[in-house]
């Protein structure tokens, strides 16, 4: 690794700009803009120079390989992060915050689709895409990978610090491996929908750990289960171990997970990332966060089934404020089941999870289907106590933290854990508009006799679901699919060949009920049509449950191409227009 030596520098007037409005930096709690502006600080790694506020921590790896990297203050670290961080299980929040690493083996399996590739690192910062409130970017010549979490608030300084790189006269280049570049590879699946049914104790830890840690603790521990944070804009901790490796070797190890997702929260808080007071803003913010959680869970081979928590931290509730926190829990869970995964809650049993309870049949809400409840009374069950009645959640549906921020060391390895008591059981998996394959893509390319991956393993659910069994879903495009293809084309009146293209795709994707649904609605019939609409125009909409301007202009685009009143609504016309392939 090459020296780094950061220093004062004279600031770029437009990174000066962005610090001037927003503050140096948000923190976990309300931020305050700071009327002045701050200076920078230039910071180098193997000759990849940005320049970032002069108030940031700037963390050498070499020196302090074990440091933990935590988002909830602003930091650069630098270099190769330790396989065990000594991270405290409590860290909740987001400010912003920078990992410039190596691009190794290791690293290349954080990269996702999402994941920027550039020569030089700094043209490509102001459009990067952000995913989970995380921008990473792959510089090749000078062989780093660039991982920036932020904070909406945050994010214009991200990526102003993102648009000053520059590579020194010490950059040499380290391409980013190639299995890495597939967009589409198929990731590693995990065994079976996690958590799954298991009784028994488990543990959370704000990073994942080490294999070599898991190992000894599966030796030596009481443990059989983990939870692990996979997404959400406001997750404290980075996740250098996290990848799909890691998720298909503990599973096939014996370990249960339990994925979690921390993003916004409650509105009666002072964290810098709320969701909204108005409760239909709050159910559209809880399915982008679904669909988040989806697309990560999927990228770690994490299956449909599986259940996917939401963080939701301890508020004071008021009226309005529990308003918030259910609607959002109503998108978050109208999102995920219609993708096939169960949806989750964690919160303190004194405050999110006893408002859960206070509303649990109120149609006005849609339930979550498992409890996970912060009740730290020392005690390995699942009784709630006051907080909820016995007879809710009661099928195999709770896990209890009962014990939080205790360090314990098996094997060698010390972990700051949460304890944590689970009775979970595969329960009643939702129906979705397939099971068992992704079926979100950017683009619905053909696909035909002879092809495989993962759009034809999505084919064959799609037709599985409509009826025309082609077998079981394998991603292999043989007889039994292009019988089955024929045999929907045919009930749809398209061309009988066999072929997957845009037409058959629209008709598979769209197939289902058929709600009116225009500019604010949410769900999983706008889920449908977002996938429709992609295969339908050929070009991408962004598939997240929520009717916005985006979907809108695809709506209408739909509409007018096809001879239908271009007015922005999905009612039956447009619908039938979808599910004949039109």
């Amino acid at each position: 690794m090459s020296s780094w030596i950061p220093w004062r520098a004279r600031a770029g007037t437009a990174l000066l700009a962005v610090l001037a409005g927003i503050g140096a930096f948000a923190a976990p709690v309300s931020a305050q803009a700071d009327s002045q502006p701050v200076g920078l600080q230039s910071v180098t790694y193997h000759g990849y120079r940005i320049e970032v506020p002069a108030e940031w921590q700037v963390v050498d790896l070499a020196e302090n390989p074990r440091a933990c990297l935590r988002f909830d203050r602003p930091a650069v670290y630098l270099g190769e992060p330790a396989e065990q961080n000594d991270c405290p299980a409590g860290v909740v929040g987001r400010s912003a915050g920078i990992v410039v690493e190596p691009i190794t083996a290791r690293s290349a399996g954080q990269a996702t689709a999402a994941t920027a590739r550039t020569q030089s690192g700094k043209a490509i910062a102001p459009t990067a895409a952000s995913s989970n409130g995380t921008i990473q970017i792959a510089v090749e010549d000078a062989g780093v990978l660039v991982t920036a979490a932020h904070t909406p608030e945050t994010e214009n300084l991200v990526r102003g610090v993102l648009a000053s790189a520059e590579l020194t006269g010490s950059a040499e280049r380290t391409a980013l491996p190639s299995a890495a570049r597939r967009s589409d590879a198929t990731p590693l699946a995990a065994a079976g929908p996690q958590p799954g049914s298991y009784v028994g104790k488990g543990f959370d830890a704000c990073t994942a750990p080490s294999q070599a840690a898991m190992n000894a603790w599966q030796a030596s521990s009481p443990y059989s289960a983990v939870g692990v944070y996979i997404s959400g804009s406001f997750r404290g901790c980075a996740q250098p171990n996290l990848t799909a490796s890691w998720v298909t070797s503990q599973t096939n190890n014996g370990w249960r997970l339990f994925p979690i997702d921390v993003g916004r929260q409650a509105p009666c808080t002072s964290y810098s990332l709320k969701m909204s007071t108005d409760p239909a803003t709050a159910r559209s913010q809880g399915v982008t966060a679904a669909a988040g959680a989806i697309t990560a869970a999927s990228g770690l081979g994490i299956p449909a089934g599986s259940a996917i928590y939401s963080d939701i931290e301890a508020y004071t509730s008021t009226a309005s404020c529990k308003a918030s926190v259910l609607s959002y829990l109503s998108g978050w869970t109208e999102r995920l089941h219609s993708s096939g995964y169960l949806s989750g809650f964690y919160s303190s049993a004194a405050s999110g999870i006893k408002d859960a309870a206070a509303e649990y049949n109120n149609a006005a809400y849609t339930r979550v289907d498992h409890l996970f409840y912060a009740w730290w009374n020392g005690a390995a069950d699942t009784n709630t106590g006051t907080y909820v009645p016995s007879s809710y959640w009661s099928n195999h549906q709770r896990i209890h933290q009962y014990a939080g921020e205790v360090t314990e060391s098996y094997g060698g390895y010390s972990i700051n854990i949460d304890r944590d008591y689970l009775d979970v059981g595969n329960g009643s998996t939702p129906t979705p508009s397939c099971s068992g394959a992704n079926v979100d893509f950017t683009a619905y390319t053909t696909v035909q006799s002879g092809s495989s991956g993962d759009r034809v393993k999505a084919a064959q659910c799609l037709l599985k679901a409509a009826g025309f069994d082609p077998g079981t879903p394998d991603g292999i495009f043989g007889p039994d699919t292009t019988a089955a293809a024929r045999n929907f084309q045919s009930s749809k009146g398209l061309t009988a060949d066999g072929v997957v293209g845009a037409k058959t795709w629209t008709a598979l994707l769209s197939r289902g009920s058929t709600p009116t649904v225009q500019s604010g609605s949410t769900g999983e019939a706008v889920t449908r049509l977002q996938r429709a609409l992609t295969a339908a125009l050929a070009r991408t909409v962004a598939i997240d449950g929520v009717f916005g301007s985006g979907t809108g202009q695809a709506v209408r685009d739909y509409q007018s191409s096809r001879g239908l009143g271009a007015d922005g609504i999905v009612g039956p016309a447009t619908w039938g227009a979808l599910q004949s392939g039109k």
